[in-house]
């Protein structure tokens, strides 16, 4: 028979006991926790989209871990997260043909929305989930498709996914749509959620032009001749949408990012489409209108929502000119005063033929220095073709961007206030390019010399780029 131990070596051996059980569950805690956190790290990745052309983007943001499916209303704590991503990245969305491209928070409508702007293969139907990052938490909420109905009989269009921030949520830095039928075990890419603050006036531009799409694009002559015309008209903003350009394109997009007027946003549809290059799929086989066209005109118009005052919507061979003043500074209140605030003014479209030059027609002294320059002249060509009504099908706007929900090639599709059509003798659009109606003879082209009353400001601008950029020879006029 063992002597009896002493209570105090009892109370000493339990507690030992209870010690070593203690140590044994939390050690068992910390690995459960940590594989938590290590699979979330090597399964979830954050993309901040910038405007910041042609470079990787380096950010660190802290975003929800999701071991399993959330249900719209809930959060989850958050981890750290520091990822690289490259930029103007798309988002694919998993299980779907859905491509994400951009995400703006929306302060019109009577819920509190984020809009994230798409490309969508129309016959799809797809149960779309918005998870947000907010306050170091992960919320989530079921998202509404809405697709634009211009989308010209391409298999994809166009389309916002309109997510409401969940409550609890203040603030969403980040945002990413998946499928709600789909698996949480995919990587996930989230999208910056532009737009925070709300602007009515003291924008960093009065005058944004959007100009899109860029494709293999060789009219350097017009394209500068183009950009210090609006520099001239009061434009202190061009946004261009690129996809692929010539080497002395790019040197000109890169001086003018340079000098701050230009910004370049990489397109890059054609890497997860067959995109078309054209507006009809009879006129350009593809899956998508134009390059994408559509969805980079409505990123534009957000984009610049509260930096701009005034957005133009229109391509690179168009100038939007007043008749009566010199700029768009002096037009835009004659606009106001006569058509209303806040509306969408259209400006009817006027071809000037790059092919024809009429005989004994007007024209400037010789500028042999651009002759061997690239592209179009549009000082030689200063005859236009008949206006027809058909013409009013391809004009151009410009807008307050605050007042326009989606806009289109030519127009909006919803406005606040609507749209009205600008008087001819206000202002006109001058389209340089190809004949529109090419059975016409040169006798039957009708001149207008408006560009020349730009010309004494315009051809010496034009020349002093081209010579700083290499493109001229040291003999100019």
């Amino acid at each position: 028979m063992s002597p009896k131990q002493p209570p105090v070596f009892k109370r000493l051996k339990c507690l030992l006991l209870i010690t070593a059980v203690l140590s044994v569950l939390s050690v068992a805690l910390l690995i459960w926790s940590s594989r938590d956190y290590w699979i979330f790290q090597a399964r979830t990745f954050y993309y901040q989209r910038t405007t910041v052309p042609q470079h990787s983007v380096h950010t660190t943001h802290s975003v929800g871990p999701e071991a399993t499916p959330l249900s719209p209303g809930s959060s989850a704590p958050s981890t750290l997260l520091s990822v690289t991503g490259p930029e103007a990245s798309v988002v694919t969305v998993n299980g779907t043909k859905t491509l994400l491209l951009s995400a703006y928070l929306e302060h019109r409508t009577d819920r509190k929305e984020v809009r994230v702007i798409a490309v969508v293969l129309r016959s799809e139907a797809v149960a779309y989930r918005c998870l947000f990052c907010c306050q170091e938490q992960l919320h989530i909420s079921d998202g509404v498709c809405n697709i634009h109905i211009d989308h010209f009989g391409f298999a994809y269009g166009t389309a916002d996914i309109m997510c409401p921030v969940p409550s609890g949520c203040e603030a969403p830095s980040c945002i990413t749509v998946t499928s709600a039928a789909g698996s949480s075990d995919v990587d996930r890419e989230f999208l910056e959620v532009k737009n925070q603050n709300v602007k009515s006036d003291a924008f960093p531009y009065s005058f944004t032009v959007c100009l899109s799409t860029m494709f293999d694009f060789t009219n350097v002559l017009q394209f500068v001749q183009s950009l210090e015309m609006m520099q001239l008209l009061g434009v202190d903003r061009v946004v261009v949408y690129k996809t692929s350009c010539s080497p002395e394109t790019q040197h000109i997009l890169d001086y003018y990012t340079h000098k701050g007027l230009v910004e370049v946003i990489p397109w890059s549809l054609s890497r997860y489409l067959n995109v078309s290059r054209s507006w009809l799929p009879a006129h350009g086989p593809g899956d998508l209108h134009y390059f994408g066209q559509i969805a980079a005109l409505n990123d534009c118009l957000y984009r610049y929502m509260y930096q701009s005052r005034y957005v133009a919507l229109q391509d690179m061979d168009e100038l939007i000119l007043p008749q009566s003043v010199s700029s768009w500074s002096e037009l835009l209140p004659q606009l106001e005063q006569k058509y209303g605030v806040d509306r969408c003014y259209m400006f009817e479209n006027n071809v000037f033929p790059n092919t024809i030059k009429p005989p004994n027609s007007p024209t400037l002294p010789l500028l042999a220095s651009w002759l061997n320059v690239s592209g179009v002249d549009i000082l030689a060509h200063l005859y236009q073709e008949p206006y027809e009504e058909i013409h009013k099908s391809n004009f151009k706007i410009i807008v307050n961007p605050r007042a326009v929900f989606t806009t289109t090639v030519h127009g909006v599709l919803h406005s606040q206030h609507g749209c009205s059509w600008v008087d001819r003798n206000m202002a006109r659009m001058y389209h340089t390019r190809r004949p529109s109606q090419p059975h016409l003879k040169p006798d039957q082209l009708i001149y207008d010399g408006r560009l020349l009353d730009y010309s004494a400001r315009l051809i010496p601008a034009v020349s002093a780029v081209l010579k700083e950029n290499g493109l001229l020879e040291d003999s100019t006029h």
